[in-house]
């Protein structure tokens, strides 16, 4: 296992550079855990309404992806993830001003959008800065530092949140800029607008760097088949501690204990998983990821304790760590060179699309079928993502075909 940890030295710099300033974003990522709590106690919402401006966030997010993907094929990745990291900072300590219902249900929209463009420029940018056979892994190092800040953020958030719901504004905006200040200051520098498809480019060149990311039906094939999986995936945040601790009786504590479990798995074992699956195909990596993501919650259906909790947590963290580097990786092998950030732009999308629709699609088939009924459905979702991925066609010719590289374009070693 240490071997594998060595290995990731050799991927290059910039991608470090990322995931520092996405570890220091994401440790101050506090205020959307405790926004709900934030406006019925501070500004007088009800749940309902609420929870609408949670679904304006959502909102925000799943409009802010595809037009983020443009920006950074049209401006450059890098400089959208500083925009997007200032930007949102400003955002953040500027969202307690408001107060009318209005001006909070805009300011919801407008911040998800500022934060939320990050996401996209990031996917693009290890795209143009990592060759395919390190994607893997470099996206399984991004999503450390993802987990390990928001193992802190949330933890701090809520003392700051005893204090005065106020300094979690405070610290998700400072820590927002400082991110923003860690890239600016890094001097990192990627190519800017991709040039247009060369007039002397072959046949198959011209297709390949100008197929629409909506008008490439095996994308469109893969983003289907990858919505059922995320859809189980945020059942976690609905529908799961509501089984574990209102049905199954488990206290709060034990449900904390059960998060802790899958992020120690994620921090320990995703890099080396992923380093010794890398020469996995696509195919064969995403179809077994989706079908532990399903059998870890359809497992739910049969669990008592919270030892058996346990067990399933354990298979559907293993089903996470294969599943969402893959995914990403896949996301950029298959997009032309000149459109990797409008294709990570839909990615993205259909992660916000999922985020909406998961947990309410969750909760309501809980309380109206059942938990056995959820569950079991959370497998065959699993089951038919599965299936689909067998039948997604490959992506070498995206990164095989050395004439697909533009003039003037850097690769990982110009950077």
């Amino acid at each position: 296992m240490l071997k594998h940890w060595k290995n990731l030295r050799h991927l290059p710099r910039p991608i470090w550079t990322v995931c520092a300033t996405t570890l220091v974003n994401r440790a101050g990522s506090m205020v959307l855990s405790f926004l709900v709590l934030f406006l019925t106690s501070e500004r007088g919402f009800s749940p309902e309404s609420a929870g609408f401006v949670m679904f304006l966030y959502g909102l925000g997010a799943i409009c802010a992806a595809p037009l983020a993907g443009r920006l950074a094929d049209r401006l450059g990745s890098v400089p959208l993830m500083r925009t997007s990291l200032f930007a949102s900072g400003a955002g953040l300590l500027l969202y307690p001003l408001a107060r009318s219902h209005a001006a909070i249900f805009a300011a919801t929209f407008v911040l998800a959008m500022l934060t939320e463009s990050f996401r996209p420029a990031a996917m693009s940018f290890f795209g143009e800065a990592v060759p395919a056979a390190q994607r893997k892994s470099a996206f399984a190092v991004y999503r450390l530092a993802i987990n390990l800040g928001m193992a802190i953020g949330p933890a701090v958030g809520g003392f700051l949140a005893t204090i005065s719901f106020r300094w979690l504004f405070v610290a998700d905006g400072a820590t927002s800029l400082a991110a923003g200040v860690v890239l600016a200051m890094s001097g990192l520098v990627l190519p800017g607008p991709r040039r247009i498809v060369p007039s002397n480019a072959t046949t198959a060149t011209r297709i390949r760097l100008s197929t629409a990311a909506h008008a490439d039906p095996r994308f469109l094939f893969f983003l289907a088949s990858v919505l059922p999986v995320t859809i189980v995936f945020f059942q976690h945040i609905s529908s799961m501690p509501l089984f574990v601790v209102r049905d199954l009786g488990l206290s709060a504590a034990n449900f904390g204990l059960l998060f802790s479990l899958n992020c120690l798995l994620i921090v320990v074992l995703e890099v080396p998983l992923n380093a010794v699956t890398a020469h996995w195909s696509h195919r064969r990596t995403l179809a077994l990821g989706a079908v532990l993501s399903g059998a870890g919650f359809g497992a739910m259906a049969f669990a008592r304790g919270f030892a058996s909790l346990a067990v399933t947590v354990v298979i559907w963290t293993f089903g996470e760590m294969l599943f969402f580097p893959a995914s990403a990786a896949y996301a950029t092998d298959v997009a032309p060179e000149n459109r990797r950030g409008e294709y990570s732009g839909l990615y993205t999308m259909v992660f916000s699309i999922a985020f909406a629709v998961g947990p309410w699609a969750g909760t309501v088939a809980l309380e109206r079928f059942g938990a056995r009924v959820l569950w079991g459905l959370t497998f065959l979702l699993g089951v038919i993502a599965a299936v689909m991925f067998l039948r997604m066609p490959e992506p070498t010719a995206h990164h095989a075909a050395p004439e697909q590289t533009l003039p003037d374009a850097a690769g990982p070693a110009e950077i």
